[in-house]
């Protein structure tokens, strides 16, 4: 099978097409044939070795320590079922599913990816295409977990720094899901789309310094890790809450996939795609990535699905 592999650290030119062979699923997976995965922030990092360095000595412990030691990124996927082990029981061949990877060893970079079918996967919303789905799984997720941890309450005025990014054009959409008021804050180009994702009020940070404002927020939610603490403070309302990606709880819940899922379904929420290019120019993804300009998602096309 064709793959994505990444033999050392480096700028995107790391990242090769070659032929690898084809997994054979254990009594406890099952084997999807993935027509869809996504450049994320963790690939990103991956890739380059871009981490803190508070963190740098157990990344690279996890990581690698001269070379990835997963030289197959792609953190979540969507794909359909060619095979299931003799144990499984939650799905069957056939089935059209959307996946996370990150507790999977990655490798959504891959026509064939194995995953066990406990891991953070469910069938795929019925009215997404694959390249759609393949965005789900962790903006969405991290989005809702992270509101959620704000204690997100219908009627707060809650503040989005980042909100035309994957993470953040899911936040502007749940927020508003939820009932609050939400102002989202992007540069000047992405203005008009954070509005059309439902955001009241939108601040471009490109002309003005958000934290001069008179408002008061009940919840700010930094998906960039970017706001300095004498920033934030002035606006946070005394009982206020704020949360960044900066402290990012990474645990998954299937609960919360599936609450995304039925939202999606419902019409309440969607992916929103930047650019979508053909496994074959990963590289040239992941340069349009590293630029910092994305808006929403950017997906791969695995094959010629939709």
């Amino acid at each position: 099978m064709k793959a994505i592999v990444a033999t050392q650290y480096g700028g995107p030119e790391v990242l090769q097409l070659k032929e690898i062979e084809k997994p054979t699923p254990k009594d406890n997976e099952i084997l999807i044939k993935v027509h869809a995965t996504t450049v994320t922030a963790a690939d990103f990092r991956m890739r380059s070795f871009t981490v803190p360095a508070a963190v740098w000595i157990p990344a690279r412990l996890a990581l690698g320590i001269t070379k990835p030691r997963q030289p197959i990124f792609g953190s979540e996927l969507a794909g359909v079922v060619e095979a299931v082990g003799k144990n499984v029981t939650r799905f069957k061949v056939g089935d059209q599913v959307f996946a996370s990877t990150l507790t999977e060893n990655f490798g959504g970079y891959a026509e064939y990816k194995c995953l066990p079918e406990k891991a953070m996967m469910a069938i795929k919303p019925s009215n997404v295409t694959y390249k759609e789905a393949a965005a789900l799984p962790i903006g969405a997720t991290t989005a809702l977990r992270m509101l959620r941890k704000g204690n997100i309450q219908r009627g707060q005025k809650v503040l989005i720094y980042g909100a035309s990014g994957s993470v953040g054009t899911y936040a502007v959409q749940l927020a508003k899901h939820f009932g609050t008021e939400v102002t989202g804050i992007c540069s000047t180009s992405n203005l008009e789309l954070v509005k059309s994702l439902g955001a009241d009020h939108v601040i471009d940070y490109t002309k003005e310094d958000f934290s001069s404002r008179d408002e008061r927020y009940d919840i700010i939610f930094d998906t960039l890790a970017k706001f300095p603490k004498t920033q934030y403070t002035k606006v946070l309302a005394s009982n206020g809450t704020f949360v960044s990606m900066a402290k990012l709880d990474t645990k998954e819940s299937m609960d919360n996939l599936i609450f995304i899922k039925d939202l999606i379904e419902k019409g309440e929420i969607k992916a929103v795609i930047d650019r979508c290019y053909p496994m074959e120019d990963m590289a040239e993804a992941h340069r349009y990535v590293d630029t910092g300009r994305k808006k929403g998602n950017v997906v791969i096309s695995v094959g010629n699905k939709k």
